[in-house]
């Protein structure tokens, strides 16, 4: 279990998380939302430990993660693997060497960057790439891909950490609707799966619902709702995001029943 406790982080005087207590069960597939300036990313950024916390702490299965330091920091970022919006891959690299590049934790930088790397962790990154649907891609300039392809490279290689979480922030929000469905049905695949458990923060409300089992509200830094997708009414919803609830709503996407299956990559295999 993954435990949030009494979570703080300040910026010159501003909480822009304020005393979050949350707690995460292994396998759950979590919708974390909120307008913009919530505190969803700088959340999950303190989960990773890309940003240290102010006040409070960070549990995992009995590690204190917010006190790691190190080569035990290290560790920990492997086995809680983070999605970015703007994909943080390498373009001029191909595509195969990018998800290689997941493998970083087990390498060091330079070697790593000198492609020393094992067959068999080879046919890891090729199944993982076969997996969303891109193994056709794997020799190819990795900035030669759409946004959506780019987007699924960059969850394969976050897969090649072996990770327990995946931590996705705003992974969809530069992507198109039909490019951010393929995504959201990766990720979800990749939890059902493969059991690995997924926070995802999404700045559309109907996107949250649609995939997530569960969601979190944030607004001003403070969680405002924590429950089911069925549970959360438009009321609610108003409060989470306050005036800009119709833009939240209506840019989303409406229904993954309804929508169309574009790029859609075939189910993962499940894990070993």
């Amino acid at each position: 279990m993954l435990t949030l406790d009494n979570l703080t982080k300040s910026f010159q005087g501003v909480r822009a998380v304020d005393g979050v207590s949350l707690s995460f069960e292994p396998g759950q597939m979590v919708g974390v939302i909120g307008a913009s300036g919530a505190g969803k990313s700088t959340m999950l950024r303190l989960v990773n430990r890309l940003s240290d916390p102010t006040g409070g702490r960070i549990v995992c299965q009995g590690l204190e993660v917010s006190a790691l330091r190190g080569r035990a920091l290290m560790a920990w970022r492997a086995r809680c693997a983070m999605i970015f919006q703007q994909f943080n891959l390498v373009g001029r690299l191909d595509v195969l060497t990018n998800v290689l590049l997941g493998r970083l934790n087990k390498h060091g930088f330079a070697t790593s960057m000198l492609g020393r790397f094992s067959d068999a962790e080879r046919t890891m990154a090729l199944e993982a790439l076969d997996h969303l649907g891109l193994a056709q891609t794997a020799l190819q300039r990795a900035d030669t891909l759409s946004g959506g392809q780019q987007q699924r490279v960059a969850i394969a290689k976050a897969l090649l950490q072996e990770p327990e979480i995946l931590l996705a922030d705003e992974p969809i929000a530069s992507l198109d609707p039909r490019n951010a469905q393929t995504v959201m049905e990766a990720l979800r695949r990749i939890n059902r799966e493969q059991g690995i458990t997924v926070l995802c923060n999404l700045h559309t409300l109907d996107t949250a619902r649609a995939y997530c089992d569960r969601i979190v509200g944030m607004r001003q830094g403070r969680v405002v709702f924590d429950g089911p997708a069925a549970a959360l009414s438009d009321r609610q919803a108003r409060e989470i995001y306050g005036v800009a609830f119709d833009e939240a709503f209506h840019e989303a996407m409406t229904s993954t029943s309804l929508a169309p299956a574009v790029e859609r990559a075939p189910a993962l295999a499940p894990a070993a």
